[in-house]
This record gives structure tokens, C-alpha cells and sequence, in this order.
């Protein structure tokens, strides 16, 4: 029986200010809803936080004002979904009124077992893998996606 497997994203991006000031405003006051939003959606299955339940509060970089966003999903389908529609999508539209461009990918993706919780460091090694390799199956983006290793398997049996 093939392993089956989940996907794995991690985004980071780059405050103008700290989180509190009053130019990130509009951001944080939508944050809560949007990660409810997430955790609603079909095929959503864990996201990195806080026991407050806020991913901002959690520093894993040295540049204080680069924020986290890591969570697990049953497709790549269901997360480009979430992704790219309703309200999430207007959000997304409006993230220059709150970040700066981030030098290098500010998005991975990339497929791990299915019931693993990917770590800081796993994501964080995605994002350096991108930035080195450019898309592989070890990490990727929406715009060159990757099959998981099942299907990939399955692919070449047909």
C-alpha cells in the first residue's frame, strides 16, 4: 500500500512596522478571522501557533519584523483553494499596504507524510532549498507544483 502524504506550506513576509504600530492595523485586526477562515476550510488540517492561537507572536527569524505562517493541508487543491478565493484573496491583494517585498521565496511548499507536523526548521530549509534549486520535488510553489510521492508512483505504473 502506498504511504499517502500531506502538504506542507510555509509563507513569510516582512512588516513595514512592528506588529502594534498603527500601519499594521488593518492587517491585525483581520488576522484572527482569516486563520479562522483557514481552519474552517475544506482539507485544512494544522497550522503553527501560539496556545493564544497567534502564529505573529512566535520570533523564528533574526529580523524581528518577519512574521510565520506554517500549516498542513490534505491536498494541493484544497489549499490553492483557500489560497486564492473569498476572503483570503482579498487579503492577499492588500499585503503591500502592510509588507515589504521579501528578497528570495516568501512561499513553499512541499509534501510530508501524511499525521507529521512539520518543524520551524523543516520550513525553513524549504525556503532555503527554494531559493538555491529553484522548484523541486522537495519544494515548490503554485506556479510549478509537484505531485506527491504517491502519486508520482502511481503515475509511472500507468
Amino acid at each position: 500500500m502506498l504511504q499517502k502524504y500531506q502538504l506542507a506550506q510555509v509563507n513569510i513576509a516582512k512588516a513595514k512596522e512592528a506588529l502594534d504600530q498603527p500601519i499594521m492595523q488593518g492587517f491585525v485586526q483581520q488576522l484572527a478571522h482569516i486563520n479562522q477562515l483557514a481552519e474552517a476550510s475544506p482539507g485544512f488540517i494544522w497550522r503553527l501557533q501560539t496556545e493564544s492561537g497567534d502564529a505573529t507572536a512566535l520570533k523564528v527569524f533574526e529580523d524581528e519584523l518577519l512574521i510565520v505562517n506554517l500549516s498542513v493541508w490534505d491536498s494541493f487543491e484544497s489549499l490553492k483553494e483557500y489560497v486564492y478565493s473569498g476572503e483570503h484573496l482579498t487579503v492577499l491583494k492588500n499585503k503591500k499596504h502592510w509588507f515589504d517585498k521579501h528578497h528570495g521565496p516568501s512561499l513553499a511548499l512541499w509534501w510530508i507524510p501524511k499525521g507529521h507536523i512539520p518543524s520551524i526548521e523543516s520550513a525553513k530549509n524549504a525556503l532555503a532549498q527554494l531559493a538555491s534549486q529553484g522548484p523541486s520535488p522537495q519544494a515548490f510553489t503554485f506556479a510549478k507544483p509537484y505531485l506527491a510521492p504517491n502519486q508520482q508512483a502511481a503515475k509511472l505504473v500507468e
